[in-house]
């Protein structure tokens, strides 16, 4: 009767196909028995439905409307840990995609997996070793530290696999790959062989970014500078006390050839010992006469040249710079131009080399302040100043970045950036939102050869061999094994391979090269499989914005080098998740939640104790989980109550996710939990009267015939398809918010608070009435598509709803086709609604409730809809009476009138009189109220209007202040109404 039709074409295929609702199948329901109430329980309880069996096809499409199949992979989360609500957004945005294009009839391969997050799952291991039992990796070795992280790996790869289970995502289980299993090390070998056979990947002594915290390197990326404009304590790890940054020290170096002297200033004293020149700019005439000459340096018996260089700003500081090649960026590279003595005087540990006499074994940052004195005993102190500057820190273990010169695996990126960024230019890879094609442009026309190699035991060994023969002649070759690393070798060295003697490097691979292989390592790649021809490229590529250029540029430029074509076309990039107050989460604030956490509902003492156990495993200080449990305490008092897996999914989707950051607030959960009770209760009433009229009209099949549907029949299955549609389009342009919205508005509002209400009187008054029948199949056409449309966000509602539906083949919904769209009747609609809602709050002012006997006189507009809605208007304002006026000319035959205008319709409510003399009698206080507010708002609207807090306010501040303003202004211009009505 109501299924709908229309023509759509598809992009890919270009063929069209009839498709059904826009999603899916018009299926049969699923049981013969037309009376399903008592299988729903009395309300919804997402913790009791979500332990049925979940039927990831139990929406299957009636054709298939694309032959190329809808391929992804599930960015794979990191073992270092559990999901967090940031891995919700990723998995319900992915899965309502995957639930959409399913119904849409293609073929679906969604490949989950797990990343080994080499950096970061050592560090929380050696952690972990270190709180329970005392021990280093050290001490440990490397083989039993190895086989303690694969440990970590398997408990935490079961909870993580729970956890997405929990979401009732559609994943491809069977497909799932860890970056460390046996086919995608395989992949990762044969991906490094080949890029070191062509020349791409190199060894070389670079300036790399070192932790000393983590001993090892890591890639700029991995690298946040810090901006300070002032004096900053930062905590550094392994000093109790703060050091301070954001300071300029000046001192002298003396010419060795006379008394004169060159001020240089520093903000990094402690490299002074690895100071192998003082450069000037060649324009500078104060230095002209300095440029050759040579400088007695203040701790060693070295002297050092002046040399000209036009990198130095003559305009910063004293335009005077000194040089430390061995530990400083723009450094090394002018000791590189100049042929400059490479001095390192800091080590891995971060400790003062033997090279540096007194200060020998020093830490670098006490070596800092001991420096500093020593040149004030030598009367080359200067003084110093405040300065702003970036420091270097690590983003994985919070330590500041030491710079040093190390051998390292390096990755030319020259020409594969080019490429990725050629493919964005010209369109072949679309980037959505499309802002972020900027972000890409900046990084790869700013890329640096990345630094491959990590110091680390747990990682993809780098399979490169240092090859000799008898000491003597060593070459580096890539090789699956030690074997063939000789068989290469010896073609190189004109040998024997049995007079090869090879070591293969300590290091392991940076995590990201793994990640960057993914799209097709998962299919099987280097062999040609048929999974490979079949899925690869990806469909799709969606991730967090965050990860742009560490995962996503990489995997564009591998992905095309090694296969020769793009790894995905689309690229859709999500928010990072924040909470309620727009701040990032953090364990550290006590702020992170986790899915099941709103799933199952938690108590704060429950919080508490996973704080305590992240304290008790070393991944909170004590000083950390102090400030966690205050911030816990503050942001949920009463714990986090049971929304369930449907709830957490939908309220994730109905933000925009390509917003920069996406605020989540629990309780706009535990709202969607009542979003689905009242869909819950909806059905009900649908299967109760379905019931009810069947049985007075001898069962379905004796159902009388259908009768010419009632205006608001057709006005709700109008409103259906305009859902439908507008669903449709949000989900083709990933406008997730736009369908969860088009569902909220058809749902909760027209079919619950509007149709629901209105077919109420018919169903119980004229039960045996055909008219009847036609509401209660209008009602399960309804239901029907919505919990289709549904589907993808909210799985398990909506299956289990929809199995309750009675079989369409006994209700007769094939024989009459209703109009797709009638948009007079939905005007005509919306404007009764509209005079619904001005009575309503014209009552709720002056308290008047149905005992009351409520009477109301409307004149309606020329042309509107308020006369044909008469009963509709009457039923859903509680009016006792309703009478239509003629024409303006009659007036209401009654006192006690107030007079109200909706658009252009003239409404007048009888207000009895011991009413109007209570609101009189409460006007004085009304209006103390409201100048208060007045105020409250003048102070609120001064303050943001300042350009200080344009500038320097916190965004959470802004967005705060802004809801404040608009609800003080909301309640100012309801007290102001009520006075206007007052005054009549």
């Amino acid at each position: 009767m109501y299924t709908i039709y229309f023509l759509k074409q598809c992009k890919l295929c270009r063929r069209n196909v009839a498709v059904i609702g826009a999603i899916g199948r018009s299926r049969q329901f699923s049981t013969n028995n037309p009376q399903r109430i008592n299988e729903l329980s009395s309300a919804y309880n997402p913790h009791e439905l979500e332990k049925a069996h979940f039927n990831a096809d139990y929406f299957p499409p009636k054709s298939a409307l694309c032959r190329q199949p809808f391929s992804l992979i599930l960015p794979p989360p990191n073992i270092t840990g559990t999901l967090h609500l940031g891995h919700a957004l990723t998995v319900s945005i992915q899965d309502a995609l995957v639930k959409w294009h399913k119904m849409q009839g293609r073929e679906v391969m969604w490949v989950p997996g797990l990343d080994h997050a080499g950096i970061a799952t050592q560090v929380v291991v050696e952690k972990k070793l270190w709180k329970e039992r005392g021990l280093t990796r050290h001490q440990l070795g490397r083989e039993r530290f190895e086989e303690e992280i694969w440990k970590w790996k398997q408990e935490k790869s079961t909870t993580i696999i729970e956890q997405l289970r929990r979401m009732n995502v559609d994943l491809s289980w069977d497909r799932e790959a860890f970056t460390m299993d046996a086919k995608r090390s395989k992949a990762v070998t044969e991906a490094f062989i080949r890029l070191f056979e062509q020349g791409l990947i190199y060894r070389a002594d670079h300036l790399v970014n070192w932790s000393c915290s983590l001993q090892s390197a890591v890639s700029d990326i991995e690298v946040d500078r810090v901006r300070v404009e002032a004096a900053t304590d930062f905590r550094v790890p392994g000093y109790e006390k703060p050091v301070k940054f954001g300071v300029l020290t000046k001192f002298a170096y003396k010419l060795s050839e006379s008394l004169e002297e060159i001020v240089v200033a520093t903000t990094r004293p402690e490299t002074i010992l690895g100071d192998v020149a003082v450069a000037v700019n060649p324009q500078d005439s104060r230095y002209a006469h300095f440029v050759g000459k040579r400088l007695q340096h203040p701790f060693r018996p070295d002297l050092i040249p002046v040399i000209a260089d036009n990198m130095v700003d003559p305009l910063f500081g004293t335009g005077a710079v000194k040089i430390t090649p061995a530990h400083d960026p723009d450094d090394f590279l002018t000791g590189k131009r100049h042929n400059l003595r490479f001095l390192a005087v800091i080590d891995e540990q971060g400790q003062l080399t033997d090279s540096c006499g007194a200060f020998q074994g020093l830490r670098r940052f006490d070596a800092r302040e001991a420096i500093i004195g020593a040149l004030m005993e030598k009367g080359l102190y200067k003084g110093s100043q405040e300065h702003s500057m970036a420091v270097p820190i690590c983003s994985r273990s919070k330590d500041v970045i030491e710079f040093l010169i190390k051998p390292q695996w390096f990755l030319d990126c020259s020409q594969m950036s080019q490429k990725a960024l050629a493919n964005v230019g010209d369109g072949t890879l679309q980037i959505e939102p499309e802002n972020f094609e900027k972000t890409w442009s900046q990084w790869l026309e700013n890329i640096r050869d990345w630094c491959i190699s990590r110091q680390l035991w747990w990682g993809h060994r780098i399979p490169a061999y240092s090859c000799s023969v008898n000491g003597n002649n060593h070459v580096w070759v890539a090789a699956q094994d030690a074997d063939a690393a000789k068989e290469k070798a010896a073609r190189l060295l004109n040998c024997r391979p049995a007079d090869v003697e090879s070591k293969q490097d300590e290091d392991v691979l940076d995590t990201w090269f793994s990640s960057a292989l993914q799209p097709f390592a998962v299919f099987g790649w280097p062999e040609q499989t048929a999974d490979l021809d079949k899925y690869y490229p990806l469909s799709l590529m969606e991730t967090g914005h965050d990860i742009l250029f560490f995962w996503v540029a990489r995997m564009v430029m591998l992905g095309t080098h090694l296969t020769g074509q793009l790894p995905f076309k689309k690229v859709l990039l999500h928010g990072v998740i924040c909470d309620a107050h727009g701040r990032k989460m953090s364990k550290s604030l006590g702020n992170v939640i986790a899915p099941e956490e709103v799933i199952d509902g938690v108590t704060l003492e429950q919080l508490g104790l996973i704080l305590e156990q992240n304290y008790r495993t070393g991944i909170l200080s004590e000083a950390e989980l102090k400030k966690a449990s205050d911030g816990q305490k503050r942001m949920f008092p009463n714990g986090i109550p049971q929304c369930g897996a449907d709830a957490l999914r939908f309220t994730l989707l109905s933000h925009n996710v390509k917003s920069h950051v996406i605020n989540f607030d629990v309780s706009e959960c535990h709202t969607n939990k009542l979003f689905g009770n009242k869909i819950w209760q909806a059905t009900k009433f649908t299967l109760l009267w379905t019931g009810k009229v069947s049985a007075a009209q001898g069962g379905f099949a004796h159902w009388g015939p259908s009768v010419e549907m009632a205006p608001m029949d057709r006005w709700i299955l109008s409103k259906l398809a305009q859902m439908l549609q507008a669903i449709e389009g949000a989900m083709e342009a990933h406008e997730f918010h736009g369908a969860t919205a088009a569902l909220k508005q058809f749902l909760y509002y027209e079919f619950c608070d509007v149709y629901l209400e209105a077919v109420k009187s018919d169903l119980k008054e004229r039960t045996a009435d055909p008219l009847s029948s036609t509401h209660c199949k209008t009602l399960l056409t309804c239901l029907d598509h919505s919990l289709r449309a549904l589907w993808p966000f909210m799985p398990m509602l909506a299956q289990h709803l929809h199995q309750n539906l009675p079989r369409r083949d006994d209700l007769g919904l094939n024989t009459l086709v209703p109009k797709i769209r009638d948009r007079q009747l939905e005007a005509e609609v919306d404007e009764a609604l509209r005079i619904i809602t001005g009575i309503r709050r014209l009552k709720k002012v002056f308290n008047i409730v149905y005992k009351h006997l409520p009477e109301a006189f409307l004149l309606p507009a020329n042309g509107g809809g308020a006369r044909k809605f008469q009963p509709l208007i009457k039923d859903l304002s509680s009016l006792h009476s309703l009478t239509i006026l003629e024409s303006a000319a009659m007036k209401p035959p009654t006192k006690g009138l107030v007079e109200d205008r909706i658009g252009r319709n003239v409404l007048y409510l009888v207000v009895p009189e011991e009413l109007r003399l209570a609101l009189e009698v409460d006007r004085n206080r009304t209006e103390q109220k409201k100048e208060k507010l007045l105020k409250e708002l003048g102070k609120l609207q001064q303050k943001v209007s300042t350009s200080g807090y344009r500038e320097k306010a916190p965004m959470e501040a802004k967005q705060s202040d802004a809801r404040k303003i608009a609800q003080l202004g909301e309640k100012i211009s309801r007290i102001n109404y009520i006075q206007s009505l007052a005054g009549q």
